[in-house]
């Protein structure tokens, strides 16, 4: 599910940009390309799981492959990194690998891929 949100907050369709707000290794007006990481740390709520449950993101497809159990309120670190990018149709077609970590130990990894807008990241002001 933090893959998914990860990758649902990269489309901002109203900027027509990618919001990467706390991610860290993205700089203002960089443009995404492979073997780019973005990574989050957050604990999920039962709300974040209710509002989950009405995605409104372009994901086309995930593998995901769970190595031990995540809990609502475990602290989560989430990273995707990007591994293919093309174009398609005026948009980008990504492929990610996805992996999140609970207290520096792998808990989930896979792969995603997802329909964007632009490659062009901005990175927001906290």
């Amino acid at each position: 599910m933090l893959a998914r949100m990860l990758i649902r907050s990269l489309h901002c369709s109203k900027f027509q940009c990618l919001s990467l707000r706390g991610f860290i290794t993205v700089t203002p007006q960089q443009v995404l390309k492979p073997g780019d990481v973005l990574r989050k740390a957050r604990a999920f709520t039962e709300e974040d799981v209710l509002q989950y449950s009405k995605p409104g993101a372009v994901y086309v497809s995930q593998n995901l492959n769970f190595k031990f159990p995540v809990y609502i309120g475990d602290e989560i670190i989430g990273e995707v990194q990007a591994t293919n990018l093309r174009e398609n149709r005026n948009r980008y077609l990504a492929k990610f690998k996805t992996r999140c970590f609970k207290n520096g130990e792998l808990v989930i990894d896979g792969e995603a891929v997802a329909l964007l807008p632009t490659l062009t990241a901005e990175q927001k002001q906290q």
